[in-house]
């Protein structure tokens, strides 16, 4: 029997990563996580990750230390208020202050990185293009772009060794839908952390725009966020 094939995912510790896990698994692929240490002012979700690719079984599970917040110009990055309590409308008009600058193009080089190291070809992320996220690096054209340009610079790329893909399983899924489907799954969402300003004891705040989304994507499936919260969400 041949080996698995290998892949990269990049796990956050939130609920689209842990959900992008699962079915990376589920397609039959050796999965090896990939986590950053960038100053997030919610760096709780690293202790998720963890545990959520303790419950997977990946390959290997890395996180690397970057230093986004010398560079700012991200309310996740800098002393910038985290939006709170928005609504639809609020969060669907152009691009929050929650965007950490080329974040995605970032995260993805090192995962590309590792996979030509890995001899893997895919990489797999939880971009998701709706749910009013608004994140220019979300979208599908910046994915397929992303993938144009791994083929294009590295050497496995070049030389035919590889034809890297990048996997966005999520890119044009509701919330409800991703959640549904990491249910059927088996994800366990108890240890995934989504929320972008939670408490010291990493309680979710219940208000920002993830916690929002996050909260009736639940609702719409009939189901309790078993994540914790310092207040219940709207």
């Amino acid at each position: 029997m041949s080996p698995a094939p290998r892949a990269v995912v990049l796990v956050s510790g939130g609920l689209d990563s842990a959900t992008v896990l699962a079915m990376a698994r589920h397609e039959g692929f050796d999965c090896f996580a990939l986590s950053f240490r960038y100053g997030q002012r919610h760096a709780v979700e690293l202790a998720a990750a963890a545990a959520v690719c303790r419950q997977a079984g990946v390959a290997g599970h890395k996180v690397i230390d970057l230093d986004l917040r010398a560079i700012g110009g991200s309310a996740l990055t800098a002393e910038i208020p985290v939006p709170k309590g928005r609504s639809d409308e609020a969060m669907a008009a152009g691009v929050p202050v929650t965007y950490v600058p080329a974040r995605n193009t970032i995260f993805l080089g090192f995962a590309l990185a590792w996979a030509e190291v890995l001899g893997a070809s895919d990489i797999f992320i939880g971009v998701n293009a709706l749910d009013y996220s608004g994140y220019p690096d979300c979208r599908p054209e910046f994915i397929a772009q992303f993938e144009r340009l791994a083929n294009l610079a590295t050497r496995a790329g070049v030389e035919g060794a590889a034809r890297f893909r990048i996997h966005a399983p999520l890119i044009a899924m509701t919330k409800a839908g991703i959640i549904a489907a990491g249910t059927a799954l088996g994800v366990d969402y108890g240890l995934t952390r989504s929320c972008y300003d939670p408490a010291p004891d990493g309680a979710a705040c219940g208000r920002c725009d993830s916690c929002l989304l996050r909260l009736r994507g639940f609702r719409d499936n009939g189901m309790t966020d078993p994540a914790p919260y310092t207040t219940p969400g709207d």
